[in-house]
């Protein structure tokens, strides 16, 4: 009995081990959910990967007029793919107003995406929207 259990056990791991994990942590731990903010500024850099897309917008500091580069995390390439966005959607220089939930410390300038709107084209993208 100790043999085929060990053998199904050795089998089982076999099998499963090349399958993708599902996994996810909350974004609710990084975000502060029932809040809003707005960037405005010129697109830096889209890193269009998995798990999540990153957007780098640089905008003046309301308060001091200083420039601050914000991250803004949106959703895995995969994910973004089936809505029609490619890695060439969004391009370094575009000026975009990003609405999302701000992240939990306000100095390290983080936002996880609500909606996206480039100005020179009025092209947009909002959560939960389908495509």
């Amino acid at each position: 009995m100790k043999r085929i259990s060990g053998v199904l056990t050795t089998l089982a791991t076999v099998l499963f081990s090349n399958m993708p994990a599902a996994a996810h942590h909350s974004i609710a731990g990084d975000y502060v959910m029932s809040e809003r903010a707005t960037v405005e500024g010129d697109l830096v850099q889209f890193l269009y990967r998995n798990p999540h897309s990153f957007i780098e917008v640089k905008s003046k500091d309301p308060g001091s007029g200083e420039p601050v580069t914000w991250s803004v995390e949106w959703n895995g390439s995969g994910r973004l793919g089936r809505e029609g966005i490619t890695a060439d959607t969004l391009r370094p220089g575009d000026h975009v107003v990003i609405v999302g939930q701000p992240g939990r410390n306000p100095e390290t300038h983080r936002l996880h995406v609500i909606t996206i709107t480039r100005k020179s084209d009025n092209w947009e993208w909002r959560r939960g929207r389908r495509y």
